[in-house]
């Protein structure tokens, strides 16, 4: 059995496997160098901390990927727009992992702040991660070419922005991604 569910500190060396297979085997992340679990415990407070999701795919008990949002950029006029990160683990691609995860983030942004959620996606070659997220509504917004150099080759990133509809709180502009109105 699937399910989604918030992520727990006995999944963060699953979490740090799946993503080091990403970071030493692919481009699709520009690290070079594989978190440890205990980066991916400070990156996981982080964001959960700021009142953002951190959620894994649980497979009959196995993580099979993971998924996240943080604010997309930290200086605070960006404080309305998060980006989002998927990571599947190898094996699992092609099961519906990513539109799972993808769409609890997406619903997970609406009870936020938010108002826009960026995809930076490395353009690797392999559409998928492109296909998912114009799957569920992303337009393309752009590429900025040869922004990253790895494993001997300069790679574009691709933009993809959804737009939530969502308008601040009528607080005002103060308001930051992670507090929830309340009802």
């Amino acid at each position: 059995m699937t399910k989604v569910r918030a992520l727990s500190d006995a999944d963060l060396p699953a979490v740090a496997a799946i993503y080091a297979h990403y970071v030493t085997g692919s481009v699709a992340t520009f690290d070079e160098t594989p978190p440890s679990v205990d980066d991916w415990r400070v990156k996981a407070a982080g964001v959960t901390g700021a009142g953002l999701p951190f959620l894994v795919a649980d497979v009959d008990g196995r993580i099979a990927g993971y998924a996240y949002l943080t604010q997309y950029r930290p200086k605070p006029a960006y404080r309305h727009t998060v980006e989002d990160t998927i990571y599947l683990a190898p094996g699992m691609t092609g099961r519906g992992l990513g539109r799972l995860l993808l769409g609890e983030l997406i619903d997970a942004a609406r009870r936020t702040h938010a108002r826009r959620i960026v995809a930076v996606i490395a353009d690797s070659g392999d559409p998928s991660s492109a296909r998912l997220h114009e799957a569920y509504g992303f337009a393309d917004a752009g590429r900025l070419r040869a922004v990253g150099f790895k494993h001997g080759r300069w790679i574009d990133t691709v933009l993809f922005q959804l737009d939530l509809e969502v308008r601040p709180d009528r607080g005002g502009a103060g308001s930051t991604i992670g507090q929830t109105s309340a009802g």
